[in-house]
């Protein structure tokens, strides 16, 4: 069994703060790219952020500069600093990680967390 629990959502005015933390647990013998993705009303789930194993970082354009992604491999936890919050911000982010349960599984399997709302008020 393997979870991913996301904490750190809330609501905030427009230009604040918040930070994002997702660990998993369970059964998992290593975890490849960690994410957040996500998703408001009447909209398609959209990545914000992912980063690998080794650090490297990627983000969606409307993000960059203002969120960075984190992880830290031994908690195996990802995070997602947001600064300079936006009410187009306002959505349900979700935490996504690409994990290998055991040392002999050959595929990565796909997890995500249950979810935290954002809401950014102007």
């Amino acid at each position: 069994q393997v979870r991913l629990v996301e904490s750190g959502g809330g609501l905030v005015q427009a230009g604040g703060s918040l930070r994002l933390s997702c660990a998993a647990s369970g059964n998992i013998f290593s975890i490849k790219a960690m994410g957040w993705y996500r998703q408001a009303p009447g909209k398609q789930r959209e990545l914000v952020a992912t980063i690998t194993r080794d650090y490297n970082s990627n983000y969606a354009d409307s993000v960059k500069g203002r969120f960075t992604i984190s992880r830290d491999n031994a908690k195996k936890t990802v995070y997602l600093q947001m600064n300079s919050l936006k009410p187009e911000d306002t959505a349900v982010y979700y935490c996504n990680a690409g994990i290998l349960r055991y040392v002999t599984s050959t595929q990565v399997a796909d997890y995500w967390g249950q979810g935290t709302q954002v809401t950014v008020s102007s």
